[in-house]
């Protein structure tokens, strides 16, 4: 924050002076002026004089007790909030010259004019008074309107991480370490750990885990550590001890957290300056069969085609299939949208956005590094199983979301649609026991379900809040921005 401050000081020192330069045309100084002039030799006194002899008690209340003089310009919020009222010195200043000639035509100006004139050398400048005040108000404004656009940056910057942040000001710049990593260190350094830290992975495998789906997941992350991915487990239920046993858990990082969601945790886990060295980010879901699928081949294919939002393409024998874009096409290695006329959704060629084009599905997103800053910023902190957010992902797709946002066809899951969070059953069929005893017993499932469609609605609610009252923000996948862009693309052809 200092940086900033300093760099506004200089502006408000122009405004200050210029605001004084305006008085000060309309007066020459006179040594032997009597008491009533040397009011002027104040910043604000040329304004506060007429103001009190004109009897403007309303405007009088600006200067009262330094208010105006009194802006702490080493403040920054301070010095954008009193700009307005800088501008607001030469605009007055015109006013009260108008009002005082007004005056003037009734006799008034001619009693009282040994208080600002002395003959007609300054009555002359008077006149060039209101072009003065004119010209003076737009350069004010001009600078109030870059320093407010620069304000407004460095204020989105700090609400990012970025940049300085004034609770930092007591610390040497190079010393600040704004980033961090999900990397394990070692207490101590040998030669082998040194040459494995040269492989070390710049990818991570995210994902929250129970212990029902133990030997999914022993399966899924083998394939990801052979890869030399990083492996976050995000356990939902209380079983940690058991999975100690697996070889590769003391290589993975275990967080615990009693019935939260995978975007719970990734919300509070995952934010884009812990992951900022991975290229790619992997939240997947624990129920998802990986026999046909090769970490290191999907990620040479969405390097190749500049996905920044992708997902494998989901084995048509999988359960819960939502929408067809996600079912794996046998014909290519990949597609970025789906050609369907049935349904009630019909995807048809001239269809665009989500679900036909720009989307992939919430069970297994991969995103880029950029991808997921913005994504991150997406996930909403109380709605925790994140419906209604694969709709708006493709915003996230740093750019063309048709181009940017693909699904993997020949590297593809299955997924099992095994639901084990919140306490149900780990088999996907329940026997006639269980069928019957679930009806004596309260179903957690049911609610769950209930509280997802009123975190859907909310969602949607504050998408549609946030468009009507961000009033700079453009919708660049809206139907009228698209055929300005295809347009000009056509005129520069």
């Amino acid at each position: 924050m200092k940086e900033i401050v300093d760099s506004y000081y200089p502006i408000g020192i122009i405004i200050i002076h210029c605001s004084s330069f305006v008085s000060s045309l309309c007066l020459t100084w006179n040594s032997s002026a009597s008491s009533s002039s040397r009011i002027f030799t104040h910043k604000h006194a040329f304004v506060g004089g007429c103001i009190r002899k004109l009897n403007l008690g309303g405007v009088l209340d600006l200067f009262a007790a330094d208010r105006f003089w009194g802006i702490d310009f080493m403040d920054s919020k301070d010095f954008v909030g009193g700009i307005p009222l800088l501008l607001n010195v030469c605009y007055e200043t015109c006013i009260l010259e108008v009002a005082m000639k007004a005056h003037a035509s009734l006799g008034w100006f001619s009693k009282k004019r040994s208080f600002l004139l002395e003959g007609g050398a300054c009555g002359a400048k008077m006149k060039q008074l209101p072009l003065l005040g004119i010209a003076c108000a737009l350069v004010l404004f001009m600078i109030f309107k870059t320093a407010y656009y620069q304000y407004q940056a460095t204020k989105l910057d700090q609400e990012d991480g970025v940049g300085s942040i004034s609770t930092l000001h007591s610390l040497p710049r190079g010393i600040i370490e704004a980033s961090s990593d999900l990397e394990l260190r070692p207490l101590w350094v040998t030669n082998n750990l040194k040459r494995k830290a040269k492989k070390s992975s710049r990818n991570l495998l995210a994902m929250p885990v129970g212990i029902k789906q133990k030997d999914n997941v022993d399966i899924l992350v083998r394939k990801f550590l052979l890869q030399n991915f990083t492996v976050i487990l995000f356990h939902y239920d209380k079983h940690l001890d058991g999975w100690w046993d697996l070889e590769w858990s003391t290589e993975a990082i275990h967080l615990v957290a009693h019935n939260q969601t995978k975007w719970w945790f990734a919300k509070r886990f995952l934010h884009p300056a812990v992951v900022s060295i991975y290229d790619y980010i992997f939240l997947w879901d624990e129920d998802l069969g990986v026999e046909n699928f090769h970490p290191g081949r999907y990620l040479d294919i969405i390097k190749s085609e500049g996905f920044e939002i992708s997902q494998p393409a989901l084995d048509p024998n999988s359960t819960d299939i939502h929408h067809r874009i996600t079912v794996r096409n046998r014909m290519h290695d990949f597609h970025r949208q789906i050609f369907d006329s049935r349904g009630s959704i019909r995807c048809l060629e001239h269809s665009e956005g989500p679900p036909c084009s720009g989307f992939v599905e919430g069970m297994a997103p991969v995103f880029s590094r950029s991808a997921w800053k913005c994504a991150w910023h997406l996930i909403q902190n109380d709605l925790v199983h994140g419906w209604g957010m694969d709709m708006k992902l493709g915003y996230c797709a740093q750019g063309d979301r048709t181009k940017n946002v693909g699904i993997v066809d020949s590297e593809y899951i299955i997924h099992q649609g095994i639901q084990t969070l919140g306490g149900s059953s780990a088999k996907k069929v329940p026997t006639p026991e269980e069928a019957a005893a679930k009806k004596r017993v309260y179903d957690v499932r049911v609610e769950i379900r209930r509280q997802s469609m009123y975190e859907l609605q909310t969602f949607k609610k504050r998408w549609d809040k946030a468009v009507v009252e961000d009033k700079n923000w453009v919708d660049p996948f809206s139907r009228s921005q698209l055929e300005r862009e295809r347009r000009q693309s056509y005129a520069n052809i």
